[in-house]
């Protein structure tokens, strides 16, 4: 069993009297609505009988007790299929709320390589439209409890006319069964193209959007659309062969109505025309009955190919963080090179030797080489994730933020922090005044990846986020890239201030003269065959600049 068809699983396990019960009022539905059919059956035709046979035996007959069953029959119907959809979307949406936020979670802890192959648009695709498609089928439980309803009351009826209508009504739906099931094996290609192709849509048009600016500059918007309708086109494609596939599915129950209905109309025949009636409408009922679990099979390669795709996103068995109660400030070992608690190092270098991927790895967002870094003595490669996050505070190198406020953004940082604590940390990078300025302050939105604010106020934004956080080390990839000189200056001394004030140490990827001057040693990172190694260390800052990685 995979771990997302486990993840399934528990979730039917802890929805299971919500499942439960949708299949019992699915079965009431089927059971009303077979023998409401019947019953509808046979009163209209012997109805019509005792009129032809005159006056007499017209008012003879008893027109009160058949209506009052049908009527009690369709609000019983009514009434089962209210609290089926009821129940059975109630245990749906029970275990969406957990399904969603584990696979975020299996993709966020995952196997970095797989997180990083993964773009935006492929993993929106499988997070909302793949377990849209699981959702169906989760809905769908219930059909099966109610064909067999279905199978177990229309027989019945049917044997009022003897038992060859019971049988040839067995018998169709058996054959209806058997060929649904060869037929979706054989169209299994359809229903997985369907996945693939509107994830490759959604891939396309969430790179192409994130690009609008780019496109619109150079005039190849054009271009673009072409990419995206090709996109559009395959899917289309997919769709029309997933439509000729249900199809099918339609085709061959509509000739299964048909025969199942005239063979129990023929062959209950001689036990008179109202029962014949009766078993007819009764046999139509029962093969309609069977059309959800026609459907789930006719779904049956989409399902798969979406169960296939999220299991992707967890590997293995999604595991909850340890928790940690604090993190004592550790001495680190890097490339070889021993940094006590509150050391401030520079790493320098040509672009493409590697920082930003040794920085990233440091906090498990890339795989990372055994003996890179040791923190206490401990090879950081059999350090958890959570110990190493919590060691580390980061400012990347390109700063992403929420949409959102300003203090969603640096409640990132530090969830429970508080307004002082937030003004201080935005002092210290030197964007009080600015969001000071805005209507609402640190309640003010700032937009989709924070476009409301230039490229450097979201790069001092980003840094106010790690200054933030609790960790004895701050981790800083070109913290003042794009910032002018007096800006720099104050985020410069602010920062040595802090770091003073703190006893943080610093862990510095830049290019810029004034950044590198804070730190007490320099290590410079130069590329190797398979691996990143490191230069001798200076005892001093350099003053060469190097281009931006």
């Amino acid at each position: 069993m995979t771990a997302f068809e486990a993840l399934i699983t528990d979730e039917r396990r802890r929805q299971r009297r919500g499942l439960w019960r949708a299949s019992g009022y699915a079965a009431i539905v089927a059971m009303a609505s077979v023998v409401l059919l019947g019953l509808s059956g046979w009163f209209i035709t012997a109805a019509a009988v005792a009129g032809l046979a005159g006056p007499i035996a017209a008012q003879g007959f008893n027109y009160m007790l058949p209506s009052a069953g049908i009527r009690l029959l369709a609000i019983l119907r009514t009434a089962g299929r209210y609290g089926e959809r009821l129940a059975s979307h109630d245990a749906a949406f029970g275990a969406l709320a957990r399904i969603r936020p584990a696979l975020f979670l299996g993709l966020a802890r995952g196997p970095v390589d797989q997180a990083l192959a993964l773009t935006q648009g492929e993993a929106t695709a499988r997070i909302v439209q793949d377990v849209n498609v699981v959702e169906a089928q989760f809905v769908r439980f219930s059909a099966v409890p109610g064909m067999i309803a279905a199978l177990a009351s229309g027989p019945l009826l049917c044997a009022l006319g003897g038992w060859r209508p019971a049988l040839a009504l067995v018998l169709c739906l058996t054959g209806l069964l058997m060929i649904a099931t060869a037929l979706a094996r054989r169209l299994e290609g359809p229903g997985r193209e369907v996945q693939r192709a509107s994830g490759a849509l959604k891939e396309a048009f969430a790179g192409m959007a994130d690009a609008a600016a780019e496109l619109r500059c150079y005039g190849i918007e054009a271009k673009a659309m072409a990419a995206i309708d090709a996109c559009g086109m395959r899917l289309a494609a997919a769709q029309r062969g997933q439509a000729g596939v249900a199809g099918w599915f339609e085709f061959i129950q509509a000739v299964a109505l048909g025969v199942a209905g005239l063979a129990a109309l023929l062959l209950a025949a001689p036990a008179g025309a109202p029962i014949a009636a009766l078993c007819a409408l009764a046999a139509v009922m029962t093969i309609d009955a069977a059309g959800p679990v026609l459907r789930s099979l006719a779904q049956r390669s989409a399902v798969r190919e979406a169960v296939a795709r999220l299991d992707h996103l967890l590997p293995a068995a999604v595991e909850p963080d340890a928790e940690i109660a604090s993190v004592t400030a550790p001495s680190i070992v890097l490339l070889g090179a021993c940094l006590s608690a509150g050391t401030r190092v520079a790493l320098v270098g040509a672009s493409g030797s590697g920082k930003t991927t040794l920085v990233e790895s440091l906090l498990g967002l890339r795989s990372v080489e055994p003996r890179t870094a040791f923190i206490d003595g401990a090879d950081i490669v059999g350090i958890p994730l959570a110990i190493r996050r919590a060691t580390f505070g980061w400012a990347p190198q390109d700063a992403a933020l929420l949409g959102g406020t300003i203090r969603d953004t640096l409640a990132l940082g530090d969830p429970l922090a508080e307004d002082a604590a937030m003004w201080a940390v935005l002092a210290d990078v030197a964007l009080t005044d600015v969001i000071q300025a805005m209507p609402n302050g640190l309640d003010s939105w700032i937009g989709e990846h924070g476009v409301r604010l230039s490229g450097g106020e979201r790069r001092r934004l980003s840094l106010a986020r790690a200054y933030l956080a609790k960790v004895p080390w701050l981790l800083l990839d070109e913290p003042t890239e794009g910032l002018d000189t007096a800006t720099e200056r104050r985020v410069a001394d602010r920062l040595s201030v802090r770091l003073a004030r703190t006893g943080q140490g610093l862990i510095m990827v830049s290019h810029r003269p004034a950044m590198v001057a804070l730190c007490d040693q320099q290590l410079a990172v130069a590329p190797a065959s398979d691996a990143i190694v490191a230069r001798p260390t200076d005892a001093g800052p350099r003053s060469r600049r190097y281009s931006r990685d």
